[in-house]
């Protein structure tokens, strides 16, 4: 695993911390964390990222916001919430890396990872449709749309056969209810509520 180097920035020396903003943002109080890495160490996708979960903690609290919004760390995240539930201070690191991926649209920072955005847009439209993840369809959009049509296609039908992934997407029963969430974080967002320094 590729590692960075965590300075203080000291061109952000007064005003607003980035621990601050990201507090006021998610409500997730960034400034508790004292580097223990039990988030590091129960993170199933670590050995993937450029900056460990505890350190990207740690670089908001050292103004590290350029660094951190670069990473590929913010875009590999996969919400699962095993290091918040292994956080002592009871820190949601996926709400954390969730406001650092919104920081980097609104600033219009490239991912470090191709595709990324591509694939975080599908990935919520399809919940939003559907109230669920439909994999076929999410991994049919995102082949066409980033122009590698047949990338992972050897794998379908075997796993059709097996019934890991359905043909048609099944319907949640409360899917009108996510859709309003959706459509209500859509209205919060253009009020300007959330907004993104």
């Amino acid at each position: 695993m590729p590692t960075t180097t965590l300075v203080i920035d000291p061109t952000v020396t007064t005003g607003v911390s980035l621990a601050q903003v990201v507090e006021e943002q998610c409500g997730e109080k960034v400034r508790d964390c004292y580097q223990c890495g039990k988030c590091s160490a129960g993170c199933p996708v670590v050995y993937a990222m450029d900056v460990a979960p505890h350190r990207v903690l740690r670089a908001a609290q050292l103004n590290q916001k350029d660094m951190l919004l670069k990473s590929n760390t913010i875009w590999i995240c996969a919400s699962c919430h095993t290091c918040a539930t292994r956080c002592p201070c009871e820190i949601d690191i996926p709400k954390v890396m969730d406001t650092f991926r919104r920081m980097a649209i609104a600033e219009k920072v490239r991912p470090a990872q191709p595709n990324a955005l591509l694939f975080d847009r599908l990935f919520l439209k399809s919940v939003e449709l559907t109230g669920r993840l439909y994999e076929l369809g999410l991994v049919g959009f995102f082949n066409l749309l980033s122009k590698q049509p047949f990338a992972s296609m050897d794998l379908a039908p075997a796993m059709m056969l097996k019934g890991k992934i359905p043909l048609l997407p099944s319907r949640l029963k409360g899917q009108r209810e996510v859709g309003e969430i959706f459509k209500r974080v859509e209205e919060v967002e253009k009020e300007g509520n959330q907004g993104i320094r």
